[in-house]
């Protein structure tokens, strides 16, 4: 359900070559960000969340430098500039954290988007707009998780960190559709073949 090795991967190699190649520094940073892996964008979002003291879910310029210093983003500092100028649309000062996520997030062809969707709305099957652990209980099986069978971990533990790997806002234990398709935008970037898309997630979800 989630990226495996092989994918990470192919991720690493694929955009370690392309922010050497691009000149859309919108590109490059989305590049650097998943030559990490499928989950590198996550991994910036939650060094902005770190540094979002007022909760007002905005950076200024001096925040959105130092994040992207302290997640080791390799940008010359006038390039730095040019990025927040392209991210700050209404030209405020500010960048919103929700559009700068959905601009820097790969895109994803309509038909991927569609069997991502149809993928979160089972798991939501009340339509509350999120998954918590209990909406994964009949669809996500525990017990070839390592630490479920060695004992360490019980069956909600185990969904817990399941779930953590698609948050972007902190440990709250719960998944928002917008959370749900960031993570899968970064999977999709290591698969050019979109029949191959849709049936992992038709297998993996069950759809």
């Amino acid at each position: 359900m989630a990226a495996t090795k092989r994918m990470n991967k192919e991720l690493v190699t694929k955009y370690s070559d392309l922010q050497l190649k691009s000149s859309d520094l919108i590109e490059i940073l989305r590049a650097q960000c998943l030559s990490r892996g499928a989950a590198g964008i996550k991994g910036l979002a939650k060094v902005f969340q770190i540094m979002d003291d007022n909760g007002n879910k905005r950076l200024d310029f001096n925040e959105f430098k130092k994040g992207l210093h302290d997640y080791g983003v390799d940008i010359a500092n006038a390039d730095c500039s040019k990025l927040f100028e392209m991210f700050d649309k209404d030209r405020n000062g500010s960048i919103d954290f929700e559009e700068f996520l959905q601009l820097l997030r790969p895109p994803m062809s309509m038909s991927r988007r569609k069997t991502v969707m149809e993928a979160f709305r089972k798991l939501d099957k009340n339509g509350k707009g999120f998954v918590i652990v209990e909406d994964l209980k009949n669809l996500y099986s525990v017990k070839k998780h390592p630490k479920f069978i060695s004992g360490e971990w019980n069956e909600e533990r185990c969904l817990k960190e399941f779930l953590e790997s698609f948050e972007l806002n902190g440990h709250d234990e719960k998944v928002t559709e917008e959370e749900f398709i960031s993570y899968y935008s970064g999977v999709s970037a290591s698969i050019d073949n979109d029949a191959y898309f849709d049936l992992m997630m038709r297998k993996a979800w069950k759809l």
